[in-house]
């Protein structure tokens, strides 16, 4: 039996492939019925199906992280919406694209007390760049649906991407046959193409200058970069963090470009420095109030030499103080673990880091790579659905991909390990475990309060074995305690192909002592070299 709701379902796909969607996540359900039939019924999509809707918003996200294009993911009426939530304020912050839809109950059902129905209306906020509510389908509006379609995936994509949110409500039967289609453009263009804008180009100042985020690394003015950036070269600044913490830099401009560091050092930095600052970014970026502009681009004028000078001594002395103290060392340490799985990594490879201490460390002792592409969720800074983040990256590249991330990270998001081994992706997820949350070691709390209370409110050891979870996914793991077998572990496992999992054995408090010893060797390797005079 043909059915509008079935006809707009079809219609609504048929756009989105003409838009460049490639792949959808679903998350099973009653309700989602009929888009879920007609997004499975297209063979140019791949379609993953994920248990928990968390995991497939997730899983969406790291499409639209790796691609750059609008993953689709569907879910049910009810809560099973609201659990796409973390991963569409994610998308928003992060400005990734990603086209949210949820299911719905037809209005006839709602505020009677029919069960999995909930007010979905804006149910995330303001989040999503759109939000629309087309009503249950209907033939009179048929000339509408390739517009809203359409509108979705330039929405997405536009000019500051991020999350779409349609709210899709249908009605029994859910199972029906799609008609003809509304006609679309010709030689299957989509219905809506969107215009660039033009680019606010913005002139630099002479002086002093510093770039933070993304540039090029022979620009000739130094770069502190985020990992994310892939920036490689003689003006990229190593281990930033701990040259600020004691070297005296007093810039005339700072340009921020894209997301801001992880570091507290940097931007704190930043804030206090006086500088005349600017901020390249695709959404606001000012948590510290300080930006004196906002620009698209920026042209930069002829690099002060001396300044540059100053920098690379300074990063060069740090870098051979971290290698020193790293290389040397007995015992494992996370700071270890991150510089060394990503300069292990195969050219071409991707790696997602965990926010919290791996995102940090990796920003702070690694030797950034222009082959390896790293990502992070770092638009909410948040744990959650890092795992699955993972394989929406994963599924989206034809090279293997590495996870780093902590063991609460990985617990919490434990649920994208279902059926995780049957996905057909490369992706070896590197779990430190310390027994908890690391990262509140280096917080005032870890003093401030007697360690029993610490542990219990942050402490917060699980006793879980990372490795026997694995195995009950069917994933094969190994444990490593010793550094000189860290390397060739992560290289076994991402030779082998298919999902692995290398637990990394670490001590919190000793966590804190290595930093401490990193952040000392630095101090009296600048100490040596000069770079604290002005």
């Amino acid at each position: 039996m043909e059915t509008a709701q079935a006809t707009f379902c079809a219609t609504l796909v048929d756009e989105w492939v003409r838009g460049g969607v490639t792949q959808a996540v679903i998350a099973p359900g009653s309700r989602s019925t009929p888009l879920a039939i007609a997004l499975h019924a297209r063979r140019e999509l791949r379609v993953h199906v994920a248990h928990d809707e968390r995991v497939a918003g997730f899983c969406a996200l790291g499409v639209g992280l790796e691609s750059g294009c609008p993953a689709v993911v569907l879910t049910t009426s009810g809560t099973a919406a609201a659990h796409l939530h973390a991963a569409v304020i994610e998308a928003d912050l992060a400005c990734v694209p990603l086209i949210a839809c949820t299911a719905d109950r037809p209005p006839e059902l709602r505020d009677v007390g029919a069960p999995q129905t909930i007010d979905q209306t804006h149910l995330f906020g303001r989040s999503p760049r759109w939000f629309f509510d087309p009503g249950v389908a209907d033939d009179a509006m048929r000339q509408s649906w390739r517009s809203i379609a359409a509108r979705a995936v330039a929405t997405a994509t536009g000019d500051r991407p991020g999350p779409v949110h349609l709210n899709l409500p249908f009605r029994d039967p859910l199972v029906g046959d799609a008609g003809a289609l509304p006609p679309g453009r010709n030689r299957g263009a989509p219905w809506v193409v969107r215009g660039t804008a033009s680019a606010n180009v913005m002139q630099v100042p002479p002086g002093k200058t510093v770039i933070v985020g993304s540039a090029p690394g022979e620009s000739g003015f130094p770069v502190i970069a985020d990992p994310r950036a892939a920036v490689t070269g003689s003006c990229v600044i190593r281990h930033a963090d701990a040259i600020l913490r004691c070297a005296d830099f007093e810039p005339d401009v700072v340009v921020r470009v894209g997301p801001t560091p992880a570091s507290r050092v940097v931007n704190e930095w930043v804030a206090n420095s006086g500088a005349h600052e600017i901020v390249v970014a695709p959404r606001w970026r000012d948590p510290s109030h300080t930006a004196a502009a906002l620009a698209d681009d920026v042209a930069f004028g002829p690099p002060d030499e001396d300044w540059m000078a100053r920098w690379r001594a300074a990063s060069d002395a740090a870098e051979a103080a971290v290698a020193d103290v790293l290389d040397s060392s007995a015992s494992m340490s996370e700071p270890f673990v991150a510089r060394n799985l990503l300069a292990a990594l195969p050219v071409g490879a991707q790696l997602v880091v965990a926010s919290s201490m791996p995102v940090r460390d990796l920003e702070w002792y690694g030797v950034p790579r222009a082959d390896v592409r790293v990502h992070a969720n770092r638009g909410a800074n948040g744990i959650d659905g890092t795992i699955a983040t993972s394989i929406g990256v994963a599924l989206s590249s034809t090279t293997p991909t590495a996870t780093l991330l902590g063991d609460i990270a990985f617990l919490h998001d434990s649920t994208a390990l279902i059926g995780i081994t049957e996905r057909g992706i490369d992706l070896t997820v590197v779990v430190i475990d310390n027994d908890g949350g690391g990262i509140f070691s280096f917080l005032p709390q870890a003093t401030a309060i007697a360690s029993d209370a610490f542990e219990e409110l942050f402490g917060t050891p699980h006793g879980v074995k990372v490795e026997e979870l694995a195995a009950v996914h069917g994933i094969a793991s190994s444990v490593v305690e010793d550094p000189s077998a860290f390397v060739p572990a992560v290289r076994s496992a991402m030779a082998a192909g298919g999902v692995a999992v290398v637990v990394v054995r670490t001590d919190r408090a000793e966590n804190v002592k290595i930093h401490q010893q990193l952040n000392d060797a630095v101090e009296r390797a600048l100490a040596g070299s000069g770079p604290n005079e002005r």
